[in-house]
């Protein structure tokens, strides 16, 4: 079999469309499960883009082993320099460059001839190549390209030392037969292609991302790119779990294998969706909620028949953990360890007396805790550090429109103590948070929804403040009490400007 390697842009293409930028610390956590997925690239950002980013990446290429590190740049000398030197430290560093390809590109964006586009991809290979060996060069909007022109691109930036040759769909224009024959007449067609990998990078406007990704796979492509949960540009990208598993379960339909953990892609799901605030759909292909909800009182039955009736893939395949022991405020250290590892955390000493702790607390709230509280647990215990700490709070409220929130902070390790009026508890509760912190920014988004079941359920708030200089930044809050949970998620939105510029 063919061996098809992933490359994944979550922190690149999928960040980019968030509205809010990663931390280092934020696009850490995610690069490590990538790694612990099986990714075999991980595009970590376009340094040239801002100091953020170029210090990103940096980070990320110093601190991941045993994965390619990848820095996107445009063909343009000082974003070449400025990647390179991102990517110093990196085991492996890959440059990812390219330039637009397709007749309204070269026309409209880049003003330049045909001729001196296929100059300026050669000059920008060239130049990466002094830099690393590995070079991957993508032809911005490949598909709308001329495919004779397409063709003589590729073979000049093979020829300059080009590794990778990434033939994207960069407006989600194609359709899947179309992209295939694409992807089959590069190949067919360009001398030497037998040097570089064929790669596909799909967009999701029409829907048709993952099926794209699929023709191209099969026409002859060794490489997919995209995000996990599909996060990208406009409709997003290809989601990678949907094109990993739909090879897994119809392998004989497309000749490749990888060396992905499908036990991780459920986690790595939800960390993704946790740490960039984008909820996944319940009915998501995959790693949706319902993607093993059987509602039917005919698929009910069938299912307890045999499993195969209606499940084409088990739960189990990517991490949804089936195991039978019962949390509760009774069970020990031994217990939560053990689930925790069935969920796929791997956790000692410290950490899980901390985590213990953690779980002690929320489990005098519930009866009984489930997996859904422990992925939540897990994402608390990994939040920022505790540079504000909430230590008490009250809310008494006068009819449905006016409340006063009284908050006691620790920041730094000094308690303040402020009280403020509001339209509602939560608004009052904010407003007093801004009194003490002298917060300026802007709410811009607030959301509040139940995470894990049960009437005493977990709630999680979301918040988004935008700040004078239009940065954007998310916090994320969790309590079984919803205006604790909404302190929370505000607190944690401060602590990530002031101490993770």
């Amino acid at each position: 079999m063919r061996r098809l390697y992933v490359f994944d842009t979550t922190l690149r293409d999928g960040e980019q469309s968030l509205g809010i930028t990663l931390n280092v610390k934020e696009k850490l956590e995610i690069g490590h499960q990538l790694v612990k997925l099986g990714v075999d690239v991980i595009e970590a950002g376009f340094p040239a883009s801002s100091p953020g980013d170029m210090e990103s990446v940096r980070t990320i290429a110093q601190e991941m082993k045993g994965v390619i590190i990848c820095g996107l740049t445009r063909a343009v000398v000082k974003d070449i320099d400025i990647c390179a030197e991102a990517l110093r430290n990196a085991e492996y560093p890959r440059i990812h460059t390219g330039i637009g390809v397709s007749p309204i590109h070269m026309a409209k964006k880049f003003k330049l001839t045909p001729d001196q586009i296929v100059e300026q991809a050669i000059a920008a290979v060239k130049y990466a190549k002094k830099y690393v060996s590995d070079v991957e060069f993508y032809a911005e909007d490949a598909f709308r390209s001329d495919p004779t022109f397409l063709v003589r691109v590729i073979e000049e930036v093979i020829h300059a030392g080009a590794t990778v040759v990434n033939i994207p769909d960069t407006v989600g224009y194609a359709n899947p037969w179309e992209y295939g024959e694409l992807i089959s007449f590069v190949i067919n067609n360009v001398k030497h292609i037998d040097k570089a990998i064929v790669s596909v990078h799909c967009h999701n406007d029409l829907g048709m991302a993952t099926a794209n990704s699929l023709a191209g796979i099969k026409a002859g492509a060794s490489q997919i790119e995209g995000t996990i949960n599909g996060i990208g540009e406009r409709a997003g990208n290809t989601s990678l779990e949907e094109v990993i598993m739909s090879i897994y379960t119809r392998h004989d339909g497309y000749g490749v294998e990888s060396k992905i953990n499908t036990r991780e892609i459920s986690a790595t799901s939800r960390l993704v969706s946790r740490i960039t605030g984008v909820t996944v759909p319940d009915h998501k292909a995959i790693v949706g909620s319902n993607a093993f909800m059987h509602a039917s009182g005919i698929h009910q039955d069938g299912v307890l028949k045999d499993r195969e009736t209606y499940e084409i893939i088990q739960p189990e395949t990517i991490g949804i953990p089936q195991n039978t022991i019962s949390l509760s405020a009774r069970s020990g250290r031994h217990a939560l360890k053990y689930c925790l590892e069935e969920l796929g955390y791997q956790i000692e000493g410290a950490q899980l007396e901390d985590v213990y702790q953690r779980f002690l607390l929320l489990a005098d709230q519930k009866k009984e805790v489930f997996d859904q509280d422990l992925y939540v647990l897990m994402g608390d215990s990994g939040g920022t550090a505790d540079s504000i700490l909430l230590r008490d709070m009250s809310i008494a409220t006068n009819g449905v429109e006016m409340a006063t929130a009284t908050v006691t902070l620790e920041i730094e390790g000094e308690m303040m103590t402020d009280a403020a009026c509001g339209n509602g508890p939560v608004n009052a509760l904010f407003n007093t948070i801004d009194r003490i912190t002298k917060n300026v920014a802007t709410l811009e988004d607030y959301t509040l929804k139940s995470v894990t079941r049960s009437s005493e359920a977990l709630g999680e708030a979301t918040v988004k403040l935008r700040y004078e200089d239009g940065r954007l930044v998310l916090g994320k809050g969790f309590s079984t009490d919803i205006i604790e949970a909404s302190a929370k998620a505000y607190i944690n939105a401060l602590e990530k400007r002031t101490f993770h510029k």
